[in-house]
């Protein structure tokens, strides 16, 4: 069976520091988490049309380049009026630079010129982990609740100033990151990943 042993090194499939601070602490500080980065591991193209299908290409491509059990993530806002954009091109709508200044614009712009009243949204998170020798576990994490303009809050990052969960009136980028740790679709996911591979 596949486990993940407590201690253990995993290679968090990303060269953003933030999200591997995330991951360290979602997995209760247990194990030590490196990035891609830090390793100077290439980042594939994201070819897939899926959360799930890119987190397990990310993981995939992190093992075999290091050699190591690898954990890669792929989440991002997807917006019903928009037939669930921007969806997996969530960080790319932010341009070469990732500025989510100009990608939740862009989203507000969207619905305006599609002159839609529906606000529905949600987060989707999908997490892969993936052994050098081949095998990959994926699960999946999600939170619904509505977009809102302008967006609030200067906490959290990406669209999390646009979003508001269902039952509460703070947006993501308002919320006190412990109260938004408690609810997320990351957070979600991997409950499902401890439970799935953690004793």
């Amino acid at each position: 069976m596949l486990r993940l042993i407590k201690g253990m090194r995993l290679v968090a499939a990303t060269h953003n520091a933030g999200k591997a601070r995330e991951i360290h602490a979602l997995l209760d500080g247990h194990y030590t988490v490196v990035t891609a980065g830090e390793l100077n591991l290439p980042e594939p193209a994201e070819t897939e049309t899926t959360f799930v299908g890119n987190a397990m290409l990310k993981a995939r491509h992190a093992a075999q380049f290091s050699g190591e059990v690898a954990l890669a993530d792929d989440s991002g806002l997807s917006v019903a009026a928009l037939d669930g954009a921007p969806g997996i091109f969530s960080a790319r709508w932010g341009g070469p630079q990732k500025d989510f200044g100009s990608a939740m614009k862009k989203i507000e712009d969207r619905l305006e010129e599609l002159g839609s009243a529906d606000r529905a949204a949600w987060f989707t998170s999908a997490l892969a982990v993936a052994w050098p020798d081949g095998p990959c576990v994926v699960v999946e994490g999600r939170i619904d609740g509505v977009v809102t303009f302008p967006p609030r809050g200067d906490r959290g990052f990406g669209y999390d100033p646009l979003f508001v969960p269902e039952g509460h009136d703070q947006t993501f980028g308002e919320m006190d990151p412990v109260l938004k740790e408690s609810m997320s679709h990351r957070t979600r996911a991997f409950e499902k990943l401890k439970a799935a591979l953690i004793d």
